[in-house]
């Protein structure tokens, strides 16, 4: 979120991105349960966690607070779709690698924060529009699901769809233009790209049931009864002054669709009533077996989007403030429940099978695949390697097991989609220069590709 990017300074209810579920949890030892947020909620099988910023991290009691008080982090503005590919088909995960680097190193679970947003959106993907941007978008939630696959417990996967107001309804932006169905589509993608996350829909002024929550309760009642892949439901949490008196009420029937509910963004603006506020919302959660944890929208008070509001629970010097002890004695106090889908399995890393290659000729290229696989589909990443000589144009062969099928590509154009299969450059990416490469990708159904590929030149 950072949301001086977003310019929603007056909505204090709720307000962008963020939605969490269980793939791990942070293993903490005894001596330090119930002295921290992130321990004590881990002791009650959840996870307290906070929004960090990649160019903060350098702050010492920034990251020192972030790595001992919490137990889960997300990226405040490094994975959105202008961060992780300013370029159409080229990704840059510089800033995102080390959020997920900080996280992996200090044993903290990752969440991922959001895949597709009508807002913050890189220019090029502002003037598309139609099938051109649906492709787009649905090829940029594969790429990146894809890259942080087995390192994300739960993905906001759409953020922010439905409109304010009393009408309940979609909000008008130029991905609904594509189809209304287009949020399913991008959930469909996520689970085939990262199968074992969970899959969230995440939006602001949904803390208690109002038209706004109530559109997206429908929806998400739509997609279970369809089988549409959806895990879970992110309430950000953006609170003023008071609660709404339906907010426990309003988590529990979202549970009660079979969906984990996580709170995404919380924070709240100061005043008397802030501490219990805070304490509010943790026993709510608590009292669901389906909310599996709780985020705070930010470190310390100074690093906030809510700029003078001290919405959160450490002051600008880093002091724990009463707000701060009221979550955590509501945590230690305990709450009625165990969630139904405690966090249990760590973080994977790296393709689940052995590049394989052909070695590069004189002048000519060579091509590399390496697959990230699960059961009944894959991603392939093909790396093209230029020889001695630079290439002017490039076509990669691979052949494709029987009963399986090329369903989607990127980076390259192919002909056919099972058996044979050949993928051409696309007009940017085939000069390569001496000894240079470029990658391209594709999804597909059944087992990878597992011969050898072919490369030719020109």
């Amino acid at each position: 979120m950072s949301i001086p990017r977003k310019g929603r300074l007056g909505l204090l209810s709720a307000a962008t991105a963020g939605v969490v579920v269980a793939a791990t949890v942070a293993v903490i030892g005894a001596a330090e349960a119930g002295t921290t947020l992130g321990a004590s909620a881990a002791e009650k099988g959840r996870y307290f966690g906070v929004a960090i910023a990649a160019g903060r991290l350098s702050d010492s009691t920034y990251s020192t607070i972030a790595r001992t008080e919490f137990n889960s982090i997300v990226a405040e503005n490094e994975m959105k779709w202008d961060a992780t590919e300013p370029q159409q088909g080229q990704f840059n995960f510089t800033n995102a690698d080390r959020i997920a680097n900080f996280a992996a190193t200090n044993g903290k679970l990752l969440r991922g924060h959001a895949l597709l947003w009508h807002a913050q959106q890189p220019g090029w993907a502002q003037n598309l529009s139609g099938t051109a941007l649906r492709n787009a978008a649905i090829n940029h939630v594969t790429r990146v699901a894809t890259q942080y696959r087995g390192k994300i417990h739960s993905w906001d996967v759409v953020n922010e769809a439905f409109a304010d107001g009393s009408g309940g309804g979609r909000r008008d932006s130029n991905l609904q233009r594509t189809g209304n169905d287009w949020i399913e589509a991008a959930f469909r993608a996520a689970r085939a790209a990262d199968p074992g996350a969970k899959l969230c829909y995440n939006d602001y002024n949904t803390d208690g049931i109002n038209a706004k929550s109530t559109g997206i309760y429908n929806m998400v009642r739509d997609f279970k009864a369809r089988g549409v892949p959806i895990d879970c439901v992110g309430l950000q949490s953006h609170l003023g002054t008071s609660l709404d008196s339906t907010y426990q009420q309003n988590i529990q029937r979202f549970a009660d669709l079979g969906v984990d509910v996580q709170i995404t963004e919380l924070d709240v603006q100061q005043g008397n009533n802030q501490a219990n506020i805070f304490a509010s919302v943790t026993r709510a959660c608590l009292a669901v077996a389906r909310c599996t944890g709780i985020t705070v929208w930010g470190v310390r008070d100074s690093d906030s989007w809510r700029t003078g509001q001290n919405p959160l629970l450490f002051d600008a010097s880093g002091n724990k403030k009463a707000a701060y002890t009221s979550v955590l004695n509501a945590l230690n106090a305990g709450g009625t429940t165990t969630p139904t889908t405690v966090p249990t399995t760590g973080p994977t890393t790296g393709p689940t099978t052995a590049p394989t290659t052909n070695p590069p000729s004189s002048g000519a290229c060579s091509a590399r695949v390496t697959l990230n696989s699960w059961s009944g589909g894959y991603v392939a990443t093909v790396r093209v390697t230029a020889g001695s000589s630079a290439v002017n144009g490039w076509t990669v062969g691979v052949t494709v097991p029987s009963g399986g099928a090329v369903t989607s590509a990127w980076n390259a154009t192919n002909t056919g989609t099972s058996g044979s299969v050949s993928f051409r450059n696309v007009g940017y990416n085939g000069q390569i220069a001496a000894g240079g490469y470029t990658e391209f990708g594709f999804q597909g159904t059944g087992a990878g590709p597992t011969a050898t590929p072919t490369c030719s030149a020109g």
